[in-house]
């Protein structure tokens, strides 16, 4: 547990502190947010929100996948989510590099032959972004309520630029 000594001290630290206790699981400004694994990005502080506002899907190029259209029908139907903010980043690996980039790269630092996995990189990730944007709003089992909005995040300047 010495590895985790840190995390389990830190714990102790914020459940001094902790004032969330009367949260819901219910995101009451209506947003879910799916952005990036990268550590830079702190969703809810960029768009001005805070615990309980909203609900965060994380992945790695913050990409639209079936778990993302799953766990958005979910919050869509039963967590108070209408609108939806994909919200991928500047200088991401994912899109900095193919998949044969990804591959090779895991496979000279780890050895693990990595070829089964699908990355989903792209050279183009503004187009990616509108392509995903469409996947959610032609999604069946999400309601005509929902809302979607596609933006990039400058990891250098805090901006999020709207592409639609």
């Amino acid at each position: 547990m010495d590895k985790f000594e840190d995390i389990l001290q830190a714990n102790r630290n914020f459940v001094s502190t902790f004032t969330s206790e009367d949260l819901t699981g219910t995101a009451v400004k209506g947003l879910a947010i799916v952005t990036c694994m990268d550590s830079r990005i702190d969703p809810l502080r960029i768009v001005g929100m805070h615990a309980g506002d909203a609900k965060i899907l994380r992945n790695a190029g913050a990409r639209v996948t079936d778990d993302v259209l799953r766990t958005l029908v979910l919050a869509t139907h039963l967590l108070g989510v209408n609108r939806v903010l994909v919200m991928p980043h500047t200088d991401c690996r994912m899109a900095s590099t193919d998949e044969a980039g990804i591959h090779a790269a895991i496979s000279t630092k780890s050895g693990v032959d990595t070829r089964s996995l699908d990355f989903q990189t792209t050279s183009d990730q503004h187009g990616a972004l509108l392509k995903d944007i469409v996947k959610i709003e032609s999604y069946p089992l999400l309601h005509d309520e929902v809302r979607v909005m596609g933006a990039i995040y400058d990891v250098k300047s805090g901006l999020l630029t709207s592409i639609n």
